[in-house]
């Protein structure tokens, strides 16, 4: 993981290399790998005060309580949201609901992918489980750089090498 801290604003955004995205890893040139990112804002006293994360292709945002920041990440495709998100408010089409069923619906492109990239199987278990974020994993242990830019792509490169997803830099 990464944290660069943007030179001039108030937030700092990490960058997440998971080490395989569940669907479509049987593509020719696909990026074996898959970069999320997060941003947290804070205030002069470095208390968070926002969250945006990437969310398949959106950003999401709100408010944070001046508290520990927590995300939850979905399993297989990686997208990360605020912690207690309301479900309802996101997209039809990237609703959890969707992406579960796609775990179902998509079982075939799962087992295609192992051939060419080692992963999980399937999603085995119901929807109550795929709701479930109760695993919790501090980062904190897992930086491996800390940056000062407002462009981190070569930082990012040097650490994560050339296969990562190269995601939105800022909110």
């Amino acid at each position: 993981m990464v944290a660069v801290l943007h030179p001039t604003r108030p937030i700092i955004a990490y960058h997440l290399l998971w080490r395989d995205d569940v669907h479509g890893a049987w593509i020719p040139f696909t990026v074996p790998t898959d970069e999320e990112v997060l941003w947290v804002g804070y205030d002069t006293t470095h208390a968070p005060t926002d969250v945006w994360t990437y969310w398949h292709g959106k950003i999401l945002h709100t408010p944070w309580p001046k508290s520990q920041v927590r995300v939850d990440v979905q399993w297989g495709k990686h997208g990360s949201l605020p912690r207690n998100v309301v479900q309802s408010d996101l997209p039809k089409s990237r609703s959890l609901n969707f992406f579960y069923a796609m775990t179902i619906v998509g079982e075939p492109d799962i087992l295609l992918g192992d051939i060419f990239r080692k992963g999980p199987l399937c999603f085995c278990h119901g929807y109550r489980r795929y709701l479930d974020f109760n695993r919790p994993i501090p980062l904190g242990e897992k930086l491996d750089a800390v940056a000062r830019t407002e462009n981190p792509q070569s930082v990012l490169k040097e650490v994560f090498g050339s296969k990562y997803s190269n995601k939105h830099r800022w909110p």
